[in-house]
């Protein structure tokens, strides 16, 4: 008896749960602190997403494509963070 792709599913039901709930906070968050929070959540529910889904659809190249989307949050979240706190994005 395999239990890995159950162990996956209930993953994958989570992390789709918590990007649920990401994107009620990046709608409706009070601040945009909060709101800046709940977008690099986003973005790290959904590397995770996509390693799960490559881990239960035995692909590997989907893991360039988790890769690329960690950058690209990264990127966008420093990117972001400095135009709210300092106005400009480069000096």
């Amino acid at each position: 008896m395999m239990i890995l792709p159950y162990a996956l599913g209930i993953c994958l039901i989570a992390i789709a749960g918590s990007m649920f709930m990401c994107l009620i906070r990046l709608i409706m968050g009070p601040s945009i602190v909060d709101r800046l929070l709940a977008l690099d959540t986003l973005f790290l529910n959904a590397t995770c997403l996509i390693v799960v889904l490559g881990i239960y659809w035995t692909s590997t190249s989907l893991f360039e494509g988790a890769l690329l989307v960690a950058m690209l949050g990264f990127v966008s979240t420093a990117a972001l963070a400095r135009y709210f706190t300092s106005g400009h994005v480069i000096d």
